[in-house]
């Protein structure tokens, strides 16, 4: 297809016009449209470029880099002159380029060192609907840029399911364009019963799907959506031992691959092809020959639980936003099917859009961005949708914690948060490379961050055999699983990476070739920003793991017994030792990585891997000021005691802590004392149902009798009074024979005291000389409660409180039992008791009946 005839095209003339007249522009547009690659020349031709460049958004590395090569194809340049593209620590641009795609972050980074964006006249927001963290930010960012210093700055945010009424209101005013395309017919089919992936795998499902799709085609490829990389390789392997589909060659594709793989899997090639990918092919490039799309329904989503601090990565259900994407696939170029892994009934349930990243991400990057940019009070940052409170506190804690932001005042940048700004890294790993320039150890640290990057090499679970020639060829590594991914990798790269010497020591040689790449480029950013980076670093280990603890000080962690992998983390936290980690022997360790992990069965757990151990020494070294010593008043529920614990804590985690014999202040202890009641720990032994009865009483009074100025026992009274009965105890003996009515009663005062019993008694004398019952509840009139023949003689006006709060009846048999409420007793004497008299006379013919 010439790319003039895309469905883009139609609105060519409308986008010049609205970006002359708003600088602001919506396009609305469905997949296989052409807008990613169209729209930038367009903004070239039309001379909107003349004075700077566009820059293109794109959620994805994949999807970056392979739009640029197609446009810069298009325009016949070769890629890195007029057009060229910049993802983390990989760019290919020029003096000359004119239209860059970039991952989402890059352009906030540039916004942070260049705040006016010189040289760049318009920014586009492909795939806006994604709802991905940078993207959001970016858009506020450019937003206030040129409402502010850059009214010329163009602004096109482009989506194909988003709906755009909030981003118009948001961006008025402007221009909103729609398309609705050419795309090719696809149908789509549901599995008829849900399925049982636990059972026999979601790779077993695709693969009868498609089998029986190759036998009613002999042309078009396939394009199979899995949650993550696992699945894809069970699904490629799979698919490989099919006989149907022995004519198709199956490819992998998802962001770990090398990028001549991900090429192999996205390019024309002369044999038919099945692309099991992750959402990377969902949205933005077009894969030329796909006819038909099997979609598990499943996406591998990062979440950040901002409350614990932690990371997850589990297999979700995709919206169904996400499915009509992938279905989209298959009409790209020719009509197509889509069969879902999945029921009609269960689409129906699934969430219509996916939840912004702004709300599941952690935004510690974000945060030190955006002060680097001025901007200190976060939570008045003009958000497109604003994250949780929770999240951004978070990211400024840990800012805090690497020393990127002030402690107290207005929460600014510091020196050496501007200086973590300079690396295109996580500040975590901006961190440790400023700590490792100190120790004269930056090569290392360098190869440190590098190996997080990617996934893991070092196989898991290897035999026992592959175990002794680890050991053989790097030592018998107990420090640091860090350390020993450096020995590994180490060992490899002298190796060459050859297959087999690798294999043998368990060593996944393209993913351990795939480090050293990164490895230089972060080498070249350090001396980029005039690190020393010696040719061989000389300083020994235990300055490489003062610089993990620099970076990583906020998941230090501590062993809760040798006998067990659980371990408590700093900020309340609660984890596991991975079982795979070196450092089993560690009393205190920091780990690299916490992460929620979905298990088998549904198990989930919280990981500590990645973990390095230390020496309590290092942190009043690199934190002096935040080891603290003392003593700390505790409740012990072992011996159901307050105690006094003698501690030694790094910020809130305690290192160690022995009880002492002396007693707590009792302040302290009534508090905690109180607490533990409240919480139904403890007991007040003389805390029963009358004590509560009374507390009634006051309340009522206040409320019936405002003359008599009697303050109500409210829930905040009524745990200071908790604190004043338990003063003086020190634990769970001392409190079964406290006293209680003496501190309460001297909430009233004594006059008050004097008349309760007047207003509001417990108990009435009755005509014939008996005492009746009175109950008080929160609400309601007072309950008297009596027997018939007790209630003859009562007033049929009758009230308590001299004449003002009248009661309901609780009318009794003789054997105690209500045979009816009213709160007119001269209609039950009148309309009732006549009817029930006979009865109750003839089951109690010795009692005497009015």
């Amino acid at each position: 297809m010439n790319p003039s005839d895309l469905p883009i095209y139609e609105l060519e003339h409308r986008l010049v016009r609205g970006l002359r007249d708003s600088n602001r522009v919506i396009v609305q547009a469905p997949t296989g449209s052409g807008k990613s690659t169209q729209l930038p020349q367009m903004l070239w031709r039309h001379g909107f470029l003349d004075a700077g460049e566009v820059v293109v958004l794109q959620p994805r590395r994949l999807a970056t880099r392979m739009l640029a090569r197609r446009v810069a194809t298009e325009i016949g340049e070769p890629l890195g002159r007029t057009v060229g593209y910049q993802i983390r620590l990989e760019r290919k641009v020029s003096s000359e380029t004119k239209i860059r795609f970039v991952t989402e972050g890059i352009i906030l980074r540039q916004m942070a060192s260049d705040p006016n964006l010189r040289g760049v006249s318009a920014i586009v927001f492909d795939e806006f609907h994604e709802r991905h963290l940078y993207g959001d930010i970016t858009l506020a960012r450019a937003r206030g840029l040129q409402n502010s210093t850059r009214p010329d700055l163009k602004i096109i945010v482009m989506s194909a399911t988003l709906d755009v009424g909030g981003l118009e209101k948001y961006l008025e005013p402007c221009e909103v364009l729609e398309s609705l395309g050419r795309s090719y017919p696809v149908e789509i089919s549901y599995l008829a019963r849900a399925p049982s992936f636990d059972r026999d795998g979601v790779w077993t499902a695709a693969t009868l799907e498609a089998e029986r799709i190759a036998s009613l085609s002999a042309s078009g490829d396939l394009l199979v959506f899995m949650p993550g990389a696992f699945e894809i390789n069970k699904t490629v392997a799979a698919l490989e031992q099919c006989r149907g589909l022995r004519g198709f060659k199956v490819l992998p594709l998802h962001g770990e691959l090398s990028a001549e793989r991900q090429d192999e899997a996205v390019l024309p090639g002369p044999q038919r092809k099945i692309i099991v990918s992750t959402n990377v092919a969902e949205t933005s490039l077009t894969i030329d020959g796909v006819t038909a799309v099997i979609d598990s329904g499943l996406a591998r989503v990062a979440r950040f639980d901002a409350k614990r601090g932690i990371n997850t990565l589990l297999i979700e259900k995709i919206s169904r936003a996400s499915a009509d994407q992938r279905a989209g696939r298959a009409g790209r170029t020719a009509p197509g099917i889509c069969v879902r892994l999945w029921t009609e009934r269960d689409h129906a349930d699934r969430m219509a859009q996916e939840k912004p990243e702004v709300h599941r991400l952690d935004l510690t990057e974000v945060v030190l961005s955006l002060k680097a940019s001025g901007v200190n009070d976060i939570a008045s940052f003009p958000w497109f949708e604003a994250p949780n409170d929770i999240g951004l506190r978070q990211a400024e804690r840990l800012l805090i914690d690497l020393g990127a932001v002030e402690f107290g005042g207005e929460r600014a940048i510091t020196h050496l948060g501007r200086k973590m700004m300079s690396y295109p890294l996580h500040p975590r790993y901006a961190r440790m490379l400023l700590e490792a320039e100190k120790r004269g150890c930056v090569r290392g640290v360098a190869l440190m961050v590098a190996l997080t990057q990617g996934r893991n090499f070092l196989l898991r679970g290897v035999p026992r055999e592959v175990e002794k020639a680890r050991q053989d060829a790097w030592g018998d590594e107990e420090r640091s699983d860090f350390l020993q991914l450096m020995r590994a990798w180490l060992y490899a790269h002298r190796a060459r990476f050859e297959v087999d010497a690798c294999r043998r020591l368990g060593i996944h040689a393209q993913a351990a070739r795939q480090v050293g790449p990164l490895f230089e480029q972060f080498l070249k950013v350090a001396r980029g920003e005039g690190l020393e980076v010696k040719a061989e670093d000389q300083a020994p280990d235990e300055e490489l793991l003062k610089c993990v603890l620099a970076g990583f000080s906020d998941q230090l962690a501590i062993r809760f017994d040798r006998g067990t992998l659980r371990c408590g983390l700093i900020h309340g936290r609660r984890g596991l030792l991975a079982r795979e980690s070196v450092v089993q022997a560690a009393n205190l360790l920091v780990a690299g990585e916490v992460s929620e992990i979905e298990g088998r069965g549904g198990e989930v757990n919280v990981l500590l891997s990645l973990a390095t151990a230390i020496e309590e020494p290092w942190l009043d070294e690199l934190y002096p000021g935040e080891l603290f010593e003392g003593n700390s008043v505790v409740y012990d529920a072992s011996v159901r005691r307050v105690v006094v614990n003698r501690e030694r804590r790094f910020r809130d985690l305690v290192l160690e802590s022995k009880t002492t014999s002396e007693n707590p202040p009792q302040e302290d202890a009534a508090r905690m004392l109180a607490a533990e009641v409240r919480s139904g720990g403890l007991q007040l032994g003389q805390w029963n149902e009358k004590v509560d009865r009374w507390i009634v009483r006051v309340n009522r009074m206040a409320e019936w009798f405002p003359e008599l100025e009697v303050s109500p026992l409210q829930a905040g009274d009524r745990e200071m009074l908790l604190e004043q009965i338990c003063y003086g105890c020190f634990g769970a003996r001392d409190l079964k024979d406290q006293e209680v009515m003496p501190v309460l009663k001297d909430w009233l005062r004594a006059e008050q005291l004097a008349v309760m019993d007047d207003y509001l008694p417990e108990q009435l004398v009755m005509p014939n000389g008996r005492k009746a019952r009175i109950r008080y509840a929160e609400e309601g009139p007072p309950v008297l409660s009596a027997r018939i023949q007790e209630l003859e003689g009562i007033p049929a006006d009758f009230k308590l409180g001299y004449g003002r709060i009248a009661v309901k009846y609780e009318i009794l048999a003789p054997n105690q039992r209500p045979v009816q409420m009213t709160d007119n007793l001269a209609e039950f004497w009148t309309s009732l008791y006549p009817r029930i008299r006979p009865e109750l006379s003839g089951r109690y013919p010795k009692h005497r009946w009015p």
